[in-house]
């Protein structure tokens, strides 16, 4: 059996998974392909599927066991970056990190409803 090298899956334990699937309907622009009381998925065009599962229905239990974020690489520059964080705010999303450059680029962070961080970052920009 060959083991499977790149992660196709992220999968994000949530309260409220029609909530949270509202949530990033509006945020990524289209609907889920999946949805159910317990679970709903995007398919995202980068070809990765981003699950929403109710974190009480998760087996085995899960515990945290660190951070991770959700990272969306935009195009030009720190002005996308700064567009961005304007949309997101307006649409009401608490905003964790505001606008900075940083070694890897410039960027901001944000918070979905779950407290998941969201990083919008320019590569390389400063």
């Amino acid at each position: 059996m060959q083991v499977p090298q790149d992660p196709n899956f992220l999968l994000l334990y949530v309260a409220n998974p029609t909530a949270s699937a509202a949530f990033y309907a509006d945020l990524l622009g289209k609907p889920p392909v999946e949805a159910s009381p317990t679970f709903a998925m995007f398919a995202l065009s980068s070809g990765v599927m981003l699950g929403l599962w109710a974190a009480h229905t998760v087996e085995p239990a899960a515990t945290p066991a660190g951070g991770m974020e959700l990272a969306f690489a935009v195009e030009g520059g720190a002005n996308a970056v700064r567009a961005c964080c304007a949309e997101w705010i307006a649409k009401g999303l608490p905003i964790l990190q505001a606008p900075i450059a940083m070694d890897f680029g410039f960027t901001f962070t944000a918070a979905d409803p779950d407290g998941h961080r969201l990083r919008v970052f320019a590569p390389g920009a400063a």
